[in-house]
């Protein structure tokens, strides 16, 4: 029986004629889901429904998913290049020719004028792999700027940067499958139900079959939180020193494995000595959780048979999110969680192909894991794509973060923003329009020519969405999986890929490189360039990917149907082949509330919504559910400032200011409340986003606000009216 009903009615779409199924993967979240749209005889993509066989999802898909069909669609697609001369001037309709010829002599213009990185380029996690290479080869072989990077840095920064500082390389070491062999799970700041609900699907089978302990650290009581054995409601931006503490008792008790810290990592002196230091009392005092609960998570993680730590943008969006996520990775190597099944560090990573970006961009460096500090590497890429070495730089330029406020001083005067939306996305939003006015040259390449940037641009290149062309995306665990084109894109729409080999053409660099023109081709040249390196893709192909439904990377001629988990042998990427152990000091330089500030802002994803609704804001299955900002607020706050349930009221930091709609729940705490990060002109107002010094990735996840009443509710109903849609 069903919560007392003997009959389930199960939801069922309406049958539609279907001429063909097409495969790919889903371009949302990086759950990596296989998926089939269903295709009409006119051509129209009419429905989707999950792959069977395909080990990510087993048939399941989300609400954004199930629909997604419905974005080929969607309102205000860009169908033809759009330029002109001044900000002040309508758009007018142009050819290709002429836009792009207008993109290079601008780019090269003001880079004769101000030099080389004075044009800067921001680009996404949502473009193909192949697309990401060839942007790369562009920016790094004949653009020259340094000053790229890609809008993960939003999301993902303190990730790679923990990653990199514990072993050596990016690259999550699990996998899916590790649900199912683990004894405890540890999940920080990951909200699986809302931000990732196929992963929490096989979560959840795994824990049914084989009941495990699984104890989440939140200040919001997420829905996972609500179905944890324990829920750490530690305060926003401490999970550090809860860490620290957590180490402290496996150490003291002698719950450590020491032949794995002695045989695989350096560093466990000079991290033993500060950690001797990080007792639960001292910890109690400045996470709010009690010595007692923090000795007893500390030993059923350390106990258990094996062990695995997940988390997303709780512990990467933090002052010092990349310090939390090495001190996750410390937990699991004084554990010997690494390596094993049921033992993993595992990122849930944000963007659909946020992976393939770090991969093959060459934002932070070169492709496949190659940095620019390194020598060996710029020799390599240099002789690979047949540049000269010399035209590299020795070390990364700005990330995203750090090139708007370049921009503000003048340092940047040109921007090319590819399939990202900061005006949305950035902390203190009001700020980055004001940044946009201010460059010579903006270009925006992006789907749909209603994205906010295009309002500052001066030229717009209309993109072809997901599935209007193919590619490859790579997932959370590693997985690479094929989008196969499903439709044609609308009016003069191109690919991506397209987009970027045109422009090249237009450069006088460009003609001792070649630049392949189809997506098979490309992949071909990844292949080449990322053999015997980690994340090696040699023994792919996109005929082997599609048939085994994804393949995880590294896949050779040792492991031709791809490798689950890394570091098995204990061997990691720093030379010697040790992993390090880190002390990290807990050092509380963050915006807390005061009398004049009294609450906690938290922000984060609700499941009917993706980044800044550019897509889902315009599906109506969708949108309908969450369509106008809200905040959920505790109810025995809400009647001490005389605030009822859908009342509009304005949230106030030391930024700016957001109107928004009332939800009343004992989800936050009285001293805090949640805005989805969704919204144009909303929770980005008021954050601060400071800056990680490791990862430079902002912390949207504490900032101190205070909350007004509004006396005109009809008015305020009408301000929010105007942000429903796009």
């Amino acid at each position: 029986m069903l919560f007392g009903r003997t009959h389930k009615n199960e939801i069922k779409l309406p049958v539609k004629p279907i001429e063909k199924w097409v495969y790919t993967t889903c371009g949302y979240c990086s759950t990596g889901c296989s998926l089939e749209v269903g295709v009409n005889a006119e051509g129209k993509a009419v429905t989707a429904r999950g792959v069977n066989d395909a080990d990510v999802n087993r048939g399941k898909l989300c609400l954004k998913g199930i629909f997604e069909y419905e974005v080929f669609e969607s309102k205000n697609r860009g169908t033809v290049p759009l330029i002109r001369k001044d900000r002040a001037d309508p758009y007018q309709k142009s050819t290709w020719d002429e836009t792009l010829n207008k993109t290079a002599a601008e780019i090269s213009r003001i880079q004769a004028l101000y030099g080389r990185d004075s044009f800067a380029i921001v680009s996404t996690g949502q473009l193909y792999t192949e697309e990401f290479y060839t942007l790369g080869k562009l920016v790094r072989g004949v653009i020259g700027t340094n000053n790229y990077d890609g809008n993960t840095t939003l999301c993902m920064a303190s990730a790679v940067s923990g990653y990199k500082r514990s072993f050596g390389s990016d690259g999550p070491p699990g996998c899916y499958e590790d649900f199912e062999h683990t004894g405890c799970l540890l999940a920080l700041g990951s909200n699986l139900p809302e931000q990732h609900p196929i992963i929490y699907y096989r979560l959840k089978e795994a824990r049914d079959r084989r009941p495990f302990p699984m104890i989440v650290v939140d200040p919001r009581v997420t829905m996972l939180a609500q179905m944890a054995d324990i829920h750490l409601p530690v305060t926003p931006g401490t999970d550090l020193a809860l860490l620290n503490a957590m180490a402290h008792v496996i150490l003291k008790e002698g719950l450590q494995d020491e032949a794995y810290i002695r045989a695989h990592t350096n560093g466990f002196d000079n991290f033993k000595k500060l950690i001797e230091e990080c007792s639960p009392e001292k910890a109690e005092a400045i996470c709010g959780i009690t010595a007692d609960l923090i000795r007893k998570t500390a030993r059923i993680y350390a106990e258990a048979n094996a062990a695995m730590t997940i988390w997303t943008m709780g512990i990467n969006q933090s002052t010092h999110g990349s310090d939390g996520v090495a001190a996750i990775n410390n937990l699991n190597l004084i554990t010997g969680n690494i390596g094993k099944p049921g033992g993993t560090s595992l990122s849930i990573t944000g963007q659909c192909n946020a992976m393939g970006t770090r991969e093959f961009s060459s934002c932070s460096g070169l492709p496949a894991y190659r940095t620019l500090e390194n020598k060996a590497d710029r020799a390599f890429a240099a002789d690979f794509w047949g540049v000269d070495a010399r035209y590299f730089p020795e070390k990364r330029g700005l990330t995203e973060t750090d090139i708007f406020p370049a921009i503000e001083r003048g340092e940047i005067k040109g921007l090319w923003l590819i399939a990202t939306n900061p005006m949305t996305s950035m902390p203190n939003s009001p700020q980055i329009r004001n940044i946009l006015d201010q460059l010579e040259f903006l270009v925006v390449q992006d789907a749909y020519a209603d994205v906010e940037t295009v309002e500052s641009a001066h030229v717009y290149l209309p993109a072809a969405l997901w599935g209007e062309k193919t590619g490859v995306f790579t997932n959370t665990e590693r997985r690479v999986n094929l989008v196969r084109k499903v439709v044609e894109p609308p009016g003069q729409a191109k690919p991506d890929l397209w987009i970027f080999t045109q422009l090249a053409k237009r450069f006088e660099r460009a003609k001792d490189l070649h630049f392949a023109d189809t997506p098979a081709a490309v992949f071909d040249e990844i292949r080449a360039a990322s053999k015997g390196r980690l994340c090696d893709y040699s023994a792919m192909t996109h005929e082997k990917i599609e048939a085994a439904r994804g393949i995880q990377w590294p896949c050779n001629t040792k492991n031709q149907t791809g490798s689950p988990r890394l570091y098995t042998e204990g061997r990691f990427q720093y030379p010697d082949g040790k992993a390090k152990l880190i002390a990290l000091p807990f050092v509380d330089n963050n915006e807390v509330p005061c009398e004049e500030y009294p609450f906690w802002l938290n922000s984060g994803r609700v499941i009917e919504h993706w980044h800044t609704r550019t897509k889902t804001g315009k599906i109506g299955n969708l949108n309908k559910f969450s369509p106008a900002p809200y905040m959920e607020m505790n109810p025995r706050t809400a009647e001490e400032l005389g605030v009822r349930a859908m009342d509009f009221v304005r949230v106030i930091s030391r930024r700016s200011s957001a109107i928004v709609l009332v939800q009343l729940t004992e989800r936050v705490a009285p001293d805090a409340v949640f805005i989805p990060m969704h919204y144009y002109n909303c929770v980005n107002r008021l954050v601060k986003g400071l800056l990680d010094p490791y990862s430079r990735q902002p912390a949207y996840k504490q900032s101190a606000v205070r909350i007004e009443l509004l006396m005109d509710q009809d008015a305020a109903a009408k301000t929010a009216a105007r942000l429903r849609t796009y």
